[in-house]
Parts: structure tokens; sequence; C-alpha cells
């Protein structure tokens, strides 16, 4: 059980009053402060079960119910970790940074609000992407989800954190439009044209008039939305599309210098996802099946594993959506495309409006198994990753896969990975498998990590999301002008937040309260 850590300068005295007024506010039964409820809220996934402790928690239903918390925490300086339903799991999970922090649990909070004709949904961070998913199927609405590939956390909360789908909208960051947040002096505030009262054009226009603050409360510490605006896209004519497969490591160049160019005049208007033959073994077998043997594969065992599954070393899906006859002119582009490169499979697929939903990401449908990979190395298991920005170019992706392949070869770990396409960029998300009962494999991932960090860096790479045990080091390498832009923003946090009570350290951003905090 997780004993009670406060954080520096906050007294027992002080943080028991402040319980009472937060039991007062969301009722004795939404607070939870015993050591079985702070295990509860604990990093399942953490590499060190000591760090990102929190102090407990409390669960508010409504905007009104988060103001009251926020005022109580300012007054007796209680440091808040806001939390949507606590799945980001491989980036900290339910766990705060600053240990000692109180969860903010906002699970309860799960209004919806849908407007089919315009395509767009207002909800509050509580809504997971089954519960959007299912509200849509009961009400017979014909609109799709962008999913992510678990997707069992908050739709908000991915959207807050950068998170990525599969369909055309699977930007889902740039698919917000207008928030309310409360502040941390507990004001409450609409962005975008919700600033005028009842508008109905909140969820359809992004800006509002004068400065625009949506992205401004993402992977911030400014502010806790407690709703959020998104576009959903409509349910489409027809889908199109091909698994393809593809043999060798160096086959990665190719295909991303053919598929950049198809993203960039959108062609495709998906973004797709090379994923390498493990992120698809590990979740069909686990390591213990095919050795024992210490250390990254060999090339002999992860042979065996691609002949049994047929799956070549790099694997990717294309969909086309929208109007058939469209979809068809497009397809025969694509299939050109990709016939030149010689995968070693290619599988067509098609659907038409009417028919049965292929239930899968592509057709925005909530999935979580993909989380088996976290069982690869058997029992206590969990993974942590390393995700770069890059350019959509061939050459650069080779070096990076081959850089970070040899790291992972250095360090004796399985190479998970993938190459996600943006319209301008590719996202190298790489995925650190663990078990937590094998001291020695946890005992090389932070070194590990930080060799990844710093090659990255030394390319001109920094990472789009990462772990809260690398947030000051990430944070670290965007460094232009005596890192100006962590200057700014935490000239920001500290007018916003004078009491350093939201969120401390959240990517990179302390407050001058918890300064000395940072790095450690």
């Amino acid at each position: 059980m997780a004993d009670m850590i406060l954080p520096p300068g906050l007294s027992r005295a002080a943080f028991a009053t402040a319980r009472r007024g937060f039991e007062a506010a969301v009722g004795a039964g939404n607070a939870f402060f015993d050591d079985l409820d702070r295990d509860t809220y604990a990093d399942k996934f953490a590499v060190d079960d000591t760090g990102h402790l929190p102090l407990g928690a409390v669960a508010p239903a409504s905007a009104e119910e988060v103001q009251a918390i926020v005022r109580i925490a300012a007054q007796y300086k209680v440091p808040l970790w806001p939390i949507s339903r606590g799945k980001n799991l491989g980036y900290g999970g339910s766990a705060p940074l600053l240990s000692g922090s109180v969860i903010v649990d906002l699970s309860r909070m799960k209004k919806i609000e849908v407007d089919e004709a315009n395509g767009t949904v207002l909800l509050e961070p509580g809504v997971g992407f089954y519960d959007l998913y299912d509200y849509l199927q009961a009400n017979k609405i014909k609109l799709w989800l962008s999913v992510p590939g678990n997707s069992w956390g908050s739709v908000a909360g991915n959207a807050l954190d950068r998170g990525v789908g599969y369909t055309p909208y699977g930007e889902n960051t740039a698919n917000i439009c207008g928030m309310e947040v409360v502040l941390p002096d507990g004001d409450i505030v609409r962005t975008g044209t919700g600033a005028l009262g009842g508008s109905p054009t909140w969820q359809l226009y992004r800006y509002g008039f004068g400065p625009s603050w949506d992205q401004m409360f993402v992977q911030s510490n400014f502010g806790i939305v407690t709703k959020l605006g998104m576009w959903l896209m409509p349910e489409p004519e027809s889908v199109m599309g091909m698994d393809l497969e593809f043999d060798r490591p160096e086959d990665l160049g190719p295909l991303i210098d053919t598929l950049g160019p198809l993203r960039r005049e959108r062609l495709l208007q998906q973004s797709p996802t090379i994923g390498n033959w493990l992120r698809a073994a590990a979740i069909l077998t686990t390591r213990g099946e095919w050795t024992n043997q210490p250390g990254a594969l060999s090339d002999a065992v992860i042979a065996a594993i691609r002949k049994k599954f047929g799956m070549g070393w790099w694997g990717v899906s294309l969909r086309l959506y929208g109007r058939e006859d469209v979809n068809k002119a497009a397809y025969a582009v694509l299939e050109r495309a990709m016939s030149a490169l010689k995968p070693m499979s290619i599988k067509p697929t098609s659907w038409r409006r009417g028919e049965a939903a292929e239930q899968s990401g592509w057709f925005g449908v909530p999935l979580t198994f993909p989380m088996q990979n976290a069982n690869w190395h058997g029992g206590r298991g969990g993974h942590i990753g390393f995700s770069p920005i890059l350019p959509q170019s061939g050459a650069r992706a080779m070096r990076q896969f081959e850089r970070t392949y040899a790291r992972y070869k250095e360090f004796g770990m399985d190479y998970q990975a993938s190459f996600a396409f943006g319209e301008r960029h590719l996202i190298n998300v790489n995925a650190v498998l663990l078990d937590k009962d094998d001291p020695a494999l946890l005992k090389r991932v932070d070194p590990f990590l930080r060799a990844l960090v710093a090659d990255a860096r030394a390319e001109g790479y920094g990472e789009y999301r990462t772990h809260l045990d690398y947030m000051d080091t990430v944070a670290g390498t965007y460094d232009f002008n005596d890192h100006a832009l962590m200057r700014l923003n935490e000239k920001v946090k500290n007018a916003l937040d004078p009491a350093g009570i939201l969120a401390p350290g959240k990517s990179g951003i302390w407050p001058e309260r918890y300064a000395k905090e940072r790095g450690k």
C-alpha cells in the first residue's frame, strides 16, 4: 500500500482542513484518502513504484464542484493533479508528477451533447470512447469516432494529450472546437464563441474573436477542462483500402517516401501507421513461448515468430473514405503505388454503407486488445514510450530506425515501434515492453530512454508526448534562445496560478512555488 506523502510546504494540519473542505464539496463518498485509494491511483506501469505517489483523490460531478476544489486547494496550498479517467497508461496513468498531489478524478462527469447535423459533440472529461460509441449507436447517430489503439480512456483526455486515431479525423487535438475551463483561481471561462452566452457556433468555429485559447490548455497545467467540443466524422458512403506486409527492415524508407506525397496531397486522408512485426506479435503470443534467453531477441527467433504468423517486418493498413466513385479512382492510384514497392502481400478490403462495420479503429470502433502487449514478458507487465517527431523523409526515418534499433540491442530490449503519419510529419512511437518482476531489465530502462532522447535531440527531434519521469528532460530539449518557450510557459503559469497548485511540473512547467522540484 502507498504511504501518505505530503508535498513540500504542506503541513498535516493544513491538509486535514483542506480534506474536510474537499469532502464537503463533493461528498465524503467521493473523496478517497485511504491507503488502498492511494495505491489505486498510482502508476501501474511505473518502472519505479516509489515515485509519483498521490496523497488521495476527489471526484467532482460538475464544474461547480471543480471550482470549489480549486479554491480550497489554493487557500491551503494543496497541489492538484487532474485526470479525465486515468487510463493514460505508459505515460503515468492516474498518478501525479509531484508526489503528495491530490488527484482530481473527473470520471464522474459524463454528459454528452451531439449535434448530428453539424457533426459535433460537446462532452465532459469522464466520457470514454466506449461511452460515446455506445451513445451514438443507441441513438442511431451516423457519426464516427477516431479512436486510439487502446480505447478505454477519455475522449477529451486523449485529445488534450495529443492522442491520435486512424480515420481522416485522426488528429484528435486538431478537432477540438471550444472548451469550458476552470482556472486555478476558481474562475470559469468558455473559449471561442462559447464566450457568447448561448452561442450556436461554439462547436462550429474554433477561434471566436481575439486570441484563441483552446490549444493553451492542451498538455498544460493552466486550467481544468470541464467541457470539450469536438468534430466527429460523418459516416462515409464507402471505405476501401488494403492491408500490406513488407519483408525487410530497409523497406521502411521507400514506403514512407511513397506514402508521404499521397498524404500531403490528401489522396490519403487518414494518417496511416507503419508498425513493425512485434507491434502485431505482442498481442498474439508471449516471449516465453519462443525463448528464455535474456537480452534482445535474436534474428532467428524473430524469423520464427514472423513465419508462424505470416508477418512482414513492417505492416501498414491504408484506407480511403468517402464517395464510392471517388474511392475507386483513388484506390487505383494507391494500388499502383504500393505494387511498385513489391510488398510481401496486399490484402484488399472494402465496405459500403449498410453493411456490417469492421470492428476496428479504421471504422472508429473502440478496442482494447492491443493492451495485450503488456503481457509480452508474462507476469506483471507494462510499457513506456519514446516518441520523437520526424519529417516525412524515408532517409531520415531509416536513420532513426537504425540508430534506435541499435540502442534496443545495446540495452537488451525487444524492439516494438511504429511510424505514424500526420499531414506533414511522422511520429516514431517506440514502446519499451516491461517485466516488472525483472529488476535487471527495469534498471536498464532509464539510461536507455535517456540515451534515446539525447540521440533524437542531436538530430533536432523532440518528443510530442512523454511519461511523467521524462517531462523535465523532454521540455529541456526545446532549448531555442535559452529555453525561451519554457520561460514563456512559466510566465503564464505564475500569472494564472500564483499559488502553484495545478499539476506542478506537467510538461516541464513548474510554478515558482515548486521550482526546486524540477528534475528530481
